[in-house]
């Protein structure tokens, strides 16, 4: 089931739509969804490897502006969608602390969380409730998620038909990690304010 959804992916990748999916993914990810826009980054660069710089910046642009959407569920739907998101995250009991650390820390938090396995929604939607400057939640999600997509892209560009290779051979234990990394996220989501 992984090969075909993996190779799926990687033939999908040729198709116009597929910049369109990234970007969507990269959206979504960023206020509500839980998938991560690696899920699509990592096969589409090694199918194109000539298109990474171009889907980091899709991923980058679509992350960003997915992430003024969480920022104003945060801002504006904190009591209604964003509660709920938040302790879907297990960040319920922890929200006044996480204030408090983005009235001295801000920036260090978006900075920091941006690039790790944690849901970048909790960023989005908690700097809206902490009503976190807009101008700066803009600036630094730009550098946190265009270092992230781009280092990715680099990775990939570099080492892509070695990645590609050890991808295809060990796909399940591929999978199996990267899901590793996604429960480490939610993990540290719930445990590490």
């Amino acid at each position: 089931m992984l090969r075909k959804l993996y190779d799926w992916i990687i033939a999908y990748s040729s198709k116009p739509s597929a910049p369109w999916a990234l970007a969507i993914v990269a959206f979504t990810e960023s206020s509500v969804f839980l998938v991560p826009p690696d899920v699509l980054q990592v096969p589409m660069t090694l199918a194109r490897p000539d298109k990474a710089w171009r889907y980091a910046l899709i991923a980058t642009v679509a992350s960003v502006l997915g992430g003024l959407v969480g920022y104003a569920i945060g801002a504006l739907l904190y009591d209604s969608l964003g509660k709920l998101i938040i302790e879907f995250y297990g960040y319920g009991q922890k929200v006044d602390q996480f204030r408090a650390a983005y009235a001295h820390y801000g920036h260090w938090v978006i900075l920091l969380k941006g690039l790790t396995p944690i849901p970048y929604k909790l960023v989005t939607i908690t700097s809206g409730f902490a009503n976190y400057s807009l101008f700066w939640f803009i600036v630094l999600s730009i550098i946190t998620r265009g270092a992230r997509f781009f280092l990715l892209a680099a990775l990939l560009h570099y080492f892509g038909p070695a990645a590609r290779e050890f991808i295809e051979k060990r796909l399940g234990l591929v999978m199996l990690g990267f899901l590793a990394v996604i429960v480490i996220g939610l993990v540290a989501a719930a445990y590490l304010a």
